[in-house]
């Protein structure tokens, strides 16, 4: 059910806008962003509800805690600005200025186009260090293919995460419903990890990351599909790719718009990683696809990625128009 009549008129707006000027450079160096704010909040929880003397229940009870204050707490915040929203003039332009800020169709494509651009005017240790900034793996461990492997993987999920999801929690449930997902996918990236720190202190948020994300990966592999033509790619092979392999990917969520860009590009994707002190032995999705990726691939990916973000706005659109 929609907050608002005109919630999904305000949502192709907010895309419209972050689209046209993301986040800009010169606003978030002199405020802390939005995200940072939560990442502290999830921080004083995690010092206070995850102390090495807690028993693992006790950690493992104060997960659930943090993951329903985070829950409560979006959804509380983001009912009080569509509140105030509905009592200022202009308060449409509220919604829509807080919901571009939690999108991520300029920012994504913009850190995924400097690795491009760092492996094409510095070579390898110019796309190494621009990869850094958006992946956990170790950098130095790639060569130009794992590079171009790792950003386009990167624009994969995170169009998942970073741009699908918060649209579709938004058009459920307006700002609180976007609010809500923010926090709690923050939370999973911090504190989702399964490793003796936050095995039991992040299982809840990882699990509940899980399961809020599954509509949207599913959304997010369909729309990579159907703007596989802009790298020359097919959507029916995009397709098979998803249905074959999407499930061999460890996240239940990542391997389907990985396994969507795999097949759109024709490239293999995932496989074997080095994380820091971790080797992951993955299976490839679309095996067969060439494994020796280039900066080109990763420019085709972008392509795919922008046709996507452009269905999704017309599908946000033929919606509205269905709605009013």
């Amino acid at each position: 059910m929609l907050i608002y009549d005109n919630a999904l008129w305000l949502l192709l707006a907010a895309l419209l806008l972050d689209a046209l000027i993301g986040d800009p450079d010169w606003l978030w160096r002199r405020l802390p962003h939005p995200v940072v704010g939560i990442g502290s909040i999830i921080s004083i929880l995690d010092d206070s509800l995850n102390r090495p003397t807690m028993t693992a229940g006790q950690r493992k009870a104060g997960g659930l805690i943090t993951l329903l204050l985070l829950v409560f707490g979006g959804l509380g915040l983001g009912s009080a600005l569509e509140s105030i929203s509905g009592q200022i003039p202009f308060g449409d332009i509220l919604i829509v200025i807080v919901t571009t800020v939690f999108l991520a169709q300029n920012s994504l494509y913009r850190h995924v186009a400097a690795v491009r651009d760092g492996l094409e005017q510095s070579g390898l240790e110019g796309g190494r260090k621009a990869v850094a900034m958006i992946v956990g793996r170790d950098p130095n461990q790639l060569d130009e293919a794992g590079v171009s492997r790792a950003a386009i993987e990167s624009c994969s999920e995170n169009f998942s995460d970073g741009v699908v999801a918060p649209v579709f929690w938004f058009a459920l449930f307006g700002l609180p419903g976007l609010l809500a997902y923010k926090a709690v996918n923050t939370a999973d990236s911090m504190i989702g990890h399964k490793n003796e720190t936050y095995r039991e202190f992040g299982w809840a948020s990882a699990r509940f990351d899980d399961l809020i994300n599954l509509p949207a990966s599913r959304l997010s592999g369909l729309f990579i599909a159907l703007s596989a033509p802009l790298a020359y790619g097919s959507p029916r092979k995009s397709l098979t790719c998803i249905i074959r392999d999407a499930g061999k990917h460890r996240s239940p969520n990542a391997g389907w718009p990985e396994a969507a860009m795999a097949g759109a590009l024709d490239i293999a994707l995932a496989g074997p990683r080095v994380y820091p002190g971790q080797t992951v032995d993955d299976p490839y999705l679309n095996e067969a696809g060439r494994k020796e990726a280039t900066a080109n691939d990763i420019d085709r990916a972008g392509m795919v990625m922008i046709g996507a973000c452009v269905i999704q706005g017309l599908t946000i659109g033929l919606l509205a128009a269905v709605a009013a």
